[in-house]
């Protein structure tokens, strides 16, 4: 007979399941213009880990299919947020490549989230924060190596 899950692993996952599912729809709301969550992710993967990049590596960094990734970068390029540029390494392949404007928009949408963030500071304090992280990355971690 299996053993059983343990209940904290199932509500910890649901926890925050709701939690993205809350901050999701609270920061589209704040987003400037039409911007969307599944764009701005896009915008912070290439602030954060790279400047460029090319559509299926997106796709495979966000576990959507290349049709979905094409769209949400076409709506990008379309606000020149981002260039899709010829692979020059191969002619058959795209780079996707972060414009100052699209820096700039990433921002911009940050700065919309600060009024919420120092608001959960002020009432959920910041230690709790703080001391989550370290597990939160361990998470991601084995997750993203265990796909």
């Amino acid at each position: 007979m299996p053993k059983q899950v343990p209940p904290d692993i199932f509500t910890f996952f649901n926890e925050i399941g709701i939690i993205e599912q809350l901050a999701r729809n609270r920061a589209e709301k704040r987003f400037p213009g039409e911007l969307k969550i599944s764009q701005f992710s896009v915008l912070n993967h290439l602030v954060r880990v790279t400047p460029s990049s090319s559509p299926a590596r997106l796709a495979s960094a966000f576990q959507v299919t290349r049709a979905a990734m094409t769209n949400t970068l076409k709506r990008l390029s379309d606000l020149r947020y981002i260039k899709v540029s010829p692979d020059p390494q191969d002619g058959r392949g795209k780079v996707v490549a972060l414009t100052p404007a699209g820096r700039k928009a990433h921002a911009h949408a940050i700065s919309t989230l600060e009024a919420d963030f120092r608001n959960a500071a002020k009432v959920l304090g910041t230690g709790g924060f703080a001391e989550a992280l370290p597990f939160l990355r361990a998470v991601r971690m084995y997750l993203d190596e265990n796909r």
